[in-house]
């Protein structure tokens, strides 16, 4: 089955605030799923281009990459901001990182360290932040903490399905 691009998808803010806890973990859960993604995989296989996209490297460091958009995004709530920051479309800074040169296992740990600073302050949110309303610059939709965190998720498992796709590919026919 063939992937939406993630620019091409839409997202419907409908994620029940009561869902707090249950998108935290997912959150919460992502490095280590990568993790054990990659555990093993070749360093040939990790750096290898993919139809003209980014390889596995290039795919988690995005994931690395995108973390202080998201904890921005959470000070705009915090400040009541009317409109989030956007992201970077060109992925300037993914492409700039050479992700291809790195090892593995520091992009991982660094992911993982990043996350949870994520993950931790978000635990810490007052609720009255849990449902201030402020509006998504590219899908120029409102959006609450809770949806955040949902978009995060999805775009978690974007890239984690774009790996196993990658991954599959380099199997032994």
């Amino acid at each position: 089955m063939k992937r939406t691009p993630w620019i091409e998808r839409q997202f419907a803010p409908e994620t029940r605030p009561s869902m707090f806890p249950v998108v935290l973990e997912r959150l919460r859960g992502t490095p280590a799923r990568l993790e054990e993604r990659l555990r093993g995989v070749p360093a040939d296989v990790l750096t290898r281009q993919f139809e003209g996209g980014w390889s596995i490297q290039e795919n988690a460091g995005h994931l690395l990459e995108l973390e202080p958009l998201w904890l921005g995004r959470l000070d705009d709530f915090v400040a009541g901001a009317r409109v989030l920051r956007a992201a970077d479309m060109t992925n300037k800074a993914t492409f700039d990182a050479r992700y291809n040169e790195k090892p593995i296992a520091s992009i991982l740990s660094e992911f993982r360290a990043r996350r949870g600073e994520s993950v931790a302050r978000l635990e810490r949110l007052e609720d009255g932040i849990l449902v201030r309303i402020a509006e998504h610059p590219r899908l120029r939709q409102p959006m609450r903490v809770i949806d955040m965190m949902a978009f995060v998720a999805e775009h978690d498992d974007h890239h984690l399905a774009r790996i196993s796709e990658i991954l599959r590919s380099a199997e032994p026919a």
